[in-house]
């Protein structure tokens, strides 16, 4: 008999929720854990969470989506209706070719974008660590992983590589006149910050560049690296005062510059790089003020972007070829039950009649080898065949989906 459990993907992305909306459901790293360590003590054996600018979701083996559904939005702390209306839940087949999707950068709203596959990688060993993960997630993120790096080395889909830490300076470049003079203060210094700290020295020439974080440990060394001016936090709003453009980098859950903090008499460009916004929405009602957030710089339609697009189709094909490869093993991993159970019926007849068993056990395992050889090369015949090998020998055994 099938059990009811599916393969299954719970989330929210860029495609139907906007910022405001993915940042309700948003999740840190202390949610993860948490969120993980209940699954676990409900019983899930399989599942992964990741949490990005452009996406969250959940994915992994349940018996009910609505599960997924629940501890998203429990350990989120976004609302459920919400996320009826702008959330998707995936399954089966569609699922899986997410998944694939989603780790090549197939769906990342900068497309080529290979930074995701890093997070998925992420995303499986923070679940591994937790003991719930086994053998299936493995060989799929495995298999992204493999169809990531031929796309990546045997395409320009990443041509010019992209980001939004490249967005972000790309944006300055574009917007901001002898940008070398400004004066640019970077307020956070997790990923996104370093990332895009590398990417001010490399293509502004600007060495007026001032980095605050809350633990200022953190940003001196990524100030040491580059010869940087570190600030304490308590002058943040000082160095506001002083700077031309701000980037905000801090990802926290809650806003982290205030409308109180910045002055509205001379011009700032501000770039919110968080999920939620940590920048309080009210500073773009002012005349002085340019406020960018990550969906804007999303949405960059330079000639790098552009010219990405036509190496889609030769991407798609690389990513069918190993999805197929991996959704044949799942194929035959579903009748490995029922063979296992004919090998054990006949072993243990043998027995009984207490016969050669060595010689009769090497005959067994080279009659199911070649049922499976037969599976394998009759994809068509293969439920009609496990069926008929359950009757006929009455087995007791469960397919795994």
């Amino acid at each position: 008999m099938r059990h009811t459990i599916q393969y299954c993907v719970v989330g929210l992305s860029y495609k139907n929720a906007d910022l405001t909306t993915r940042g309700y459901f948003s999740l840190n790293k202390k949610q993860i854990e948490h969120l993980l360590m209940q699954a676990k003590a409900d019983g899930l054996n399989e599942l992964m969470v990741i949490s990005t600018c452009n996406r969250t979701e959940l994915m992994g083996f349940v018996d009910e989506p609505k599960k997924f559904i629940d501890y998203l939005c429990t350990f989120s702390g976004g609302d459920e209706s919400l996320f009826l209306e702008k959330g998707y839940v995936l399954s089966d087949r569609k699922a899986l070719n997410h998944v694939f999707r989603v780790g090549c950068g197939l769906e990342s709203q900068i497309i080529g974008d290979f930074e995701i596959i890093g997070q998925m990688k992420k995303s499986f060993q923070n679940s591994k660590d937790h003991q719930i993960v086994n053998g299936f997630s493995e060989r799929l993120i495995n298999a992204v992983i493999q169809a990531s790096k031929r796309i990546k080395t045997e395409t320009d889909l990443s041509s010019g590589a992209t980001s939004v830490s490249f967005a972000s300076v790309h944006y300055i470049l574009e917007h901001v006149k002898e940008v070398s003079q400004k004066k640019i203060l970077l307020f956070g210094t997790g990923k996104i910050g370093r990332n895009t700290c590398e990417n001010l020295i490399k293509h502004t020439q600007n060495n007026l560049i001032t980095l605050v974080n809350r633990s200022q440990e953190s940003a001196q060394r990524v100030a040491g690296k580059f010869n940087l001016v570190v600030k304490n936090i308590n002058n943040l709003k000082t160095e506001i005062n002083y700077s031309d453009i701000m980037i905000v980098a801090t990802g926290a859950k809650d806003l982290t510059v205030d409308a109180s903090f910045v002055p509205r008499y001379k011009p700032l460009l501000i770039l919110d790089l968080s999920l939620p916004s940590n920048v309080d929405p009210k500073l773009s009602d002012h005349e002085n003020i340019t406020l960018v957030n990550l969906d804007e710089l999303s949405q960059l339609t330079n000639a790098t972007l552009k010219k990405r697009g036509q190496f889609i189709p030769q991407a798609n094909e690389i990513l069918h070829q190993v999805e197929a490869e991996f959704l044949q093993w799942v194929d035959h991993r579903k009748f490995a039950p029922t063979l296992n159970a004919l090998k054990q019926k006949l072993l243990d007849g043998q027995q009984k009649e207490q016969g050669e068993v060595q010689e009769f056990s090497q005959i067994v395992y080279r009659l199911t080898g070649k049922i499976a050889s037969y599976l394998k090369e009759n994809p068509s015949k293969a439920d009609q065949t496990m069926a008929l090998l359950q009757n006929v020998y009455q087995l007791d055994s469960k397919l795994d989906v």
